[in-house]
């Protein structure tokens, strides 16, 4: 039959024994102070917009980032890390579980003829058979398996998180990626211009000195300008390739593979900067969320830890059949059967769980603080890339108004050249300076550009035009 072993009374003993390895006093926890100002709260904050980069409305880097999200190894990483978290709350779920082995084990073996068993078992061959399946059944009664468990789905709630950062993250630099190539390509068209513009002038020059209006100090000057010219051009056509090549490994492709792309800055769209931000967008990028999720996780350890210090109880039963010989393998007198409880306890451990506790706190506090300092670092870089886009656009209006001075000022140093009015310095400050205000407007415009990449990714996704809970920056005057 099967007998029950009394457990109540041992239980109980267990329990007051428990208070010689009680956990004590936790060390607090400093608290996420700055919390509110990023509308960092435990309310569900709904993802940014996938797409966000559709925005700039050129199909082509639609393309290019979609390509990356689909094959950047980086990226796959990074799932994988997910998917390794999602394993590891199965293994933690499993421990709720009642668990059940099987075990089978035929010998044949030889008995001794000096050992307990008498003959005509002793000195003989024999079979020592037996099967038994045995089940176990943890009582999570002091909440360690529950603890353990939320530890476990903070950690993937943090890989998922951070799958998402790193999402975005690529996506901005493949953003930038682009914005750059673009600048590059539009720096060559100028360089290009440059050149056509010196060789005019190398034609004017020696016209000059046929008619004995010019020396050759001209000549030199204007010769030494273009070859100047091919050496930027070649300098432009070697950070192209680079910048091609660093984008066709972002998109997961081989490095020549972008060979022929050159893209337009100027058909990329803005958006318009509001005059606020909503206090809830730093509360919805991703790493900052892995970082909350990482908290919480660092705060499930320290629940496990303690639950350590209580008795762990079980109830384990078993059932099977054993035998000497074959014969008699199977038969019901073979049975054997047994259940009830099992208690383990720490009485005396060296102060080993103290000092895990101890630890577990400490990385609380690492998390905690760890959160604050993105947190922070966060609210610098919207607040950084708020006040350079406003600047920016500032400075954008003021250049626009410099270039349009400086082509008339040297259309009208080129007619009076022409007319024998002017001199050649003076054509080449003009050409300079209508050079120097094209490559102005290109690097502006690419700065803006990147601009709104940074603070795109700053806020985990993108804005509203509409939002104006959180006060832009002051423009200074």
């Amino acid at each position: 039959m099967i007998r029950f072993k009394p457990a109540a009374a041992a239980l109980a003993a267990a329990l007051v024994a428990a208070g010689c390895a009680s956990p004590g006093e936790l060390p607090a926890a400093r608290t996420v102070s700055t919390a509110a100002a990023a509308g960092a709260t435990g309310t569900a904050t709904p993802w940014p917009a996938e797409r966000w980069w559709a925005g700039f409305g050129d199909t082509t880097l639609d393309t290019l980032v979609e390509r990356a999200l689909a094959g950047q190894p980086s990226l796959q990483v990074a799932a994988a890390r997910l998917r390794q978290a999602d394993a590891a709350v199965g293994v933690a779920s499993a421990g709720r579980l009642p668990q059940v082995q099987g075990t089978l084990d035929m010998t044949r073996q030889r008995f001794t003829e000096n050992g307990p068993y008498p003959p005509p078992l002793a000195g003989s061959y024999e079979w020592n058979n037996g099967a038994q399946i045995g089940a176990s059944w943890e009582l999570d009664l002091f909440g360690r398996q529950r603890a353990t468990i939320a530890a476990a789905l903070g950690q993937r709630r943090a890989a998922e998180a951070e799958l998402q950062a790193a999402r975005v993250l690529l996506a901005a630099n493949v953003v930038a990626g682009y914005v750059n190539l673009g600048r590059l390509v539009e720096n060559r068209g100028v360089a290009r211009q440059s050149l056509a513009q010196r060789e005019q002038i190398l034609a004017l020059v020696r016209q000059r000195i046929a008619a004995g209006l010019d020396t050759t100090v001209e000549l030199r000057q204007a010769e030494g300008l273009i070859a100047q010219s091919r050496v930027d051009l070649e300098a432009l056509d070697e950070s192209t390739a680079r910048a091609r090549h660093a984008l066709a490994e972002l998109t997961g492709q081989g490095p020549n593979a972008l060979d022929g792309l050159s893209p337009a800055l100027a058909p990329l769209r803005s958006t318009p900067l509001p005059a606020g931000l909503p206090a809830d967008l730093l509360g919805r990028r991703a790493d900052l969320v892995a970082q909350r999720w990482r908290v919480e996780s660092a705060m499930r350890e320290v629940d496990v830890a303690r639950a350590a210090f209580y008795p762990n109880v079980s109830l384990t039963a078993f059932a099977g059949f054993s035998s000497l010989g074959l014969d008699d393998f199977l038969k019901a007198s073979s049975r054997n059967l047994g259940i009830g409880p099992a208690l383990s306890l720490p009485i005396f451990e060296g102060g080993r769980l103290r000092a895990n506790l101890g630890a577990r706190a400490a990385e609380v506090d690492a998390a905690v603080e760890g959160y604050n300092g993105a947190l922070l670092r966060a609210l610098r870089e919207v607040a950084d890339e708020v006040a350079g886009l406003q600047s920016l656009e500032r400075q954008q209006r003021a250049q626009a108004e410099a270039g349009a001075a400086a082509d008339a000022a040297y259309a009208l140093a080129i007619q009076r050249y022409q007319a024998g009015l002017g001199n050649f310095l003076t054509v080449l400050n003009a050409q300079t300076n209508v050079l120097a205000q094209s490559r102005a407007a290109t690097e502006l415009k690419a700065r803006h550009l990147s601009s709104e990449v940074a603070l795109t990714r700053a806020l985990g996704g993108g804005w509203s035009a509409t939002a104006d809970t959180l006060p832009a920056p002051v423009a200074s005057r």
